[in-house]
């Protein structure tokens, strides 16, 4: 286990270590949408902190709140436009896509104002888009700015506990308006609407200026030094975790939930995969998870290794 106070045998390898700590946080991994599905149905805050529920209840709510707004037009103070927000929160509670999206959303935002209070980072400017943002290159200066004002717009979003449609990744803005159409299967009073609504957030929909399609337009534009993002206390949370899902070739879901204090072997892993030195891991580890420490041998463990291990998890990929 990749912990301070455990200290692996003489035979025990790194490579064993770290397979056997994937395992378990696979099993962590795999409960957690259906105890989250649980807990928002059941109002049941045991297993999971009140803050994280909220949030995620509250950008269910929220989506649900201007999809229904959109298609009632005037009628928002009616019995059934309440029921109609609460029951399609209900349906987009139970896509695990879906699901799994807001809830590294929520955890992001845990991870960025942990950031804010330990380092003094902050949310929105981090030290590498200062940098991106004095740039004499057109292109990086152009989208630093772009993405400056999208995280700040994520930041005030966050804050009121909301999500926008238009920032979701395009498969789950798909899966969302199939939904709302399936949701309003046989009302005939706001087929047409929905139909207007639909062709509207299609046509201007660009998925290159979301928060996330700009983070990876960012990344790309770095080229060579991509790896500079990999540093959480220089890039700041949102573009360390595009970037160690782009280096580690994880989701960017499981890249966020393997900042969880469960799952350190998983990103110990994805570090060492996108092709981080043991000793920048360790500096990773002391912003995010101050009170562990890699595995003895761990730096000997190499980048394809490391890679082949990741991807044998359940969260892999």
């Amino acid at each position: 286990m990749i912990d301070n106070a455990v200290h692996p045998a003489d035979d025990q390898t790194a490579e064993a270590l770290l397979r056997a700590d994937l395992a378990r946080g696979d099993a962590m991994a795999g409960s957690v949408l259906p105890i989250l599905q649980y807990l928002l149905a059941a109002e049941d805050s045991a297993l999971f902190s009140d803050e994280i529920l909220a949030r995620v209840r509250g950008m269910l709510g929220d989506l649900a709140r201007g999809i229904v707004e959109r298609l009632h037009d005037d009628d928002t103070a009616s019995a059934q436009f309440a029921e109609d927000v609460e029951d399609l929160a209900r349906t987009f509670m139970a896509d695990t896509l879906l699901l799994s999206h807001v809830h590294a959303m929520a955890l992001e935002w845990q991870m960025t104002e942990r950031l804010q209070a330990r380092l003094a980072l902050d949310p929105v400017v981090s030290p590498l888009i200062q940098a991106m943002l004095a740039s004499a290159e057109g292109q990086m200066h152009g989208l630093a700015v772009c993405w400056l004002a999208a995280q700040a717009r994520w930041c005030q979003a966050q804050r009121r506990m909301s999500l926008p449609l238009t920032e979701l990744p395009g498969d789950l803005l798909h899966r969302v308006l199939l939904a709302v159409k399936a949701f309003l299967a046989g009302r005939a009073d706001l087929v047409e609407r929905l139909a207007l609504f639909e062709a509207d957030i299609r046509r201007s929909y660009d998925e290159g200026a979301t928060r996330l399609g700009l983070s990876a337009r960012l990344l790309t534009v770095l080229g060579g030094a991509f790896h500079v993002a990999l540093s959480v206390a220089h890039a700041g949370a949102a573009l360390f975790f595009t970037a160690l899902a782009t280096g580690s070739g994880l989701r960017r879901e499981a890249a966020v939930l393997a900042t969880h204090e469960a799952q350190l072997a998983r990103l110990a892993l994805a570090l060492r995969a996108a092709g981080l030195k043991a000793a920048d891991i360790e500096k990773q580890f002391l912003a995010i998870h101050p009170e562990a420490m890699l595995p003895e041998g761990f730096e000997r463990l190499g980048v394809d290794l490391a890679a082949s291990i990741l991807a044998s998890g359940r969260q892999g990929g």
